[in-house]
C-alpha cells in the first residue's frame, strides 16, 4: 500500500477514500520523518506533569501462586457503572508511570472515562508480589484484572488499550474473549503480535541499541528474581545471552513452562487469534517502526476480520508519533485512541 505522510491508510479502503471522523492526518513534526528519531525523542519528550488522584491496589492475577500486579485506577466521581471504563497495558520494560501510559490516561480522564494503568507482573517495582516472570504469553493477567473490577464495580463497559508487548497481551485476550462481556472495543499502538519476526528484527544491526536496552533492563530484573527467590531462579548455568532471542531461550523458556524460544514466540502471539476478535478494535502501525513486524499471515488475517480497522502510517516510529500539532497534540496516537473510543462506545450509558 502506498501512501503520503499526512494520509494514514485503512486496510481495505481505496486511497482516495474519506477518512472516518475519528481519524485525522499524521504528518510527522519537523525533523522527525526518521523512525529512530521519533522512536528516541518520544521515550524522552517531556510531558506535562501527571496529577490526577490514583487509588492503588495490588490485584490477584494468579490464585495457584498467589501472584498479584499493581494497579493505578482513575474513578470519575460517583463511579457509574455505565461509565466506560478503559485498562490501559504497558510495553516490555515500561510500566503504568511510562509517559504514553500517563498520557493518554489523562486524556481518557478528560474525556469523562474510568481509567486502570496496570502493571504486568513484576513491573513497577512489584518484584516481590510474584514467584513468576511475566512474559508476552499472559493475557489472562489482563483477563483478571478486568474481571476483578468488573465485579467489584458492576462495570458495563470495559475497553482495552495496549502499547506494544502489552498491545500483543491485549489483542490476544480479545481474541480469546471474542464477544464476551464487559469487553466492548479495543485499540492498540504498534502491536508486538509477531513475536519471532519483531525478536529477529531487533537484533538486525540498526536496532541493537533498542536491544541492549531490553536486554540490560531484562536481565537486572531476573538478577532481582534470583536474589528474591532463590530456589526457583539459578544465575549459573545461562550460558551467555547476547540477544532478545536468547533470553527468550534461556530463561523464558526454562521458567516460564515452553519448550525453547520459537515455541514461545509461537504460542504466546496475538497473531494467532486476531481472526476471532469479535469488538470494535483499533490497529496503529507505523511502517518506519524500526523493530515491529507483521508477517503477510497474520496482516491477511487482519485484513479479513471485519471488526478491525487497521490503520498504517508511513512515519511514526515505535509507539511514538510525535505529530505536528502544537503543545501537548503532538502527541497523535493518543488523540486518535480518544476519538476512537469515543465514537465506537461512547463514554457514558452508550452515548
Amino acid at each position: 500500500m502506498i501512501q503520503e505522510p499526512s494520509s494514514p491508510v485503512i486496510k481495505g479502503s481505496h486511497p482516495t477514500a474519506l477518512a472516518p471522523d475519528w481519524l485525522t492526518g499524521f504528518s510527522p513534526r519537523r525533523g522527525l520523518s526518521n523512525g529512530h528519531l521519533q522512536t528516541i525523542v518520544g521515550n524522552f519528550l517531556p510531558r506535562p506533569p501527571f496529577q490526577l488522584a490514583t487509588v492503588t491496589e495490588a490485584v490477584e492475577v494468579d490464585p495457584s501462586d498467589g501472584s498479584r500486579v499493581i494497579c493505578h485506577c482513575h474513578w470519575q466521581p460517583g463511579q457509574d457503572s455505565r461509565c466506560l471504563t478503559v485498562v490501559l497495558v504497558h510495553g516490555l520494560e515500561g510500566s503504568s508511570d511510562s509517559r504514553y501510559i500517563q498520557g493518554v490516561t489523562t486524556r481518557l480522564w478528560t474525556a469523562g472515562c474510568h481509567v486502570i494503568r496496570m502493571n504486568m507482573r513484576n513491573c513497577g517495582d512489584a518484584d516481590e508480589l510474584t514467584p513468576t516472570l511475566y512474559h508476552s504469553g499472559l493475557s489472562g493477567d489482563v483477563g483478571a484484572v478486568v474481571e476483578h473490577y468488573s465485579k467489584r464495580y458492576d462495570l458495563e463497559r470495559v475497553a482495552l488499550v495496549g502499547y506494544s508487548m502489552g498491545g500483543n497481551l491485549v489483542l490476544k485476550l480479545a481474541g480469546e474473549w471474542g464477544a464476551r462481556a464487559p469487553l466492548c472495543s479495543v485499540a492498540v499502538v504498534c502491536p508486538a503480535v509477531d513475536l519471532a519476526a519483531g525478536s529477529d528484527a531487533l537484533h538486525k544491526p540498526a536496532n541493537r541499541l533498542y536491544e541492549w536496552h531490553f536486554l540490560r533492563r531484562l536481565m537486572r530484573r531476573y538478577y532481582r528474581k534470583v536474589s528474591l527467590f532463590p530456589a526457583i531462579y539459578q544465575k549459573d548455568g545461562l550460558g551467555p545471552i547476547r540477544s532478545l532471542r536468547d533470553f527468550d531461550d534461556k530463561i523464558v523458556a526454562r521458567y516460564c513452562g515452553f519448550r525453547d524460544a520459537d515455541d514461545y514466540y509461537y504460542r504466546a502471539a496475538g497473531a494467532r487469534v486476531v481472526d476471532r476478535i469479535a469488538v470494535p478494535t483499533l490497529i496503529l502501525l507505523a511502517l518506519d517502526d524500526p523493530f515491529i513486524r507483521l508477517t503477510p499471515e497474520t496482516r491477511a488475517m487482519i485484513l479479513a476480520n471485519p471488526n478491525i480497522q487497521f490503520v498504517e502510517t508511513a512515519h511514526g516510529g515505535h509507539c511514538a508519533y510525535l505529530g505536528s500539532g502544537a503543545g501537548n497534540d503532538i502527541h497523535w496516537a493518543e488523540s486518535t485512541i480518544v476519538r476512537y473510543l469515543t465514537q465506537h462506545t461512547g463514554i457514558l450509558n452508550g452515548s
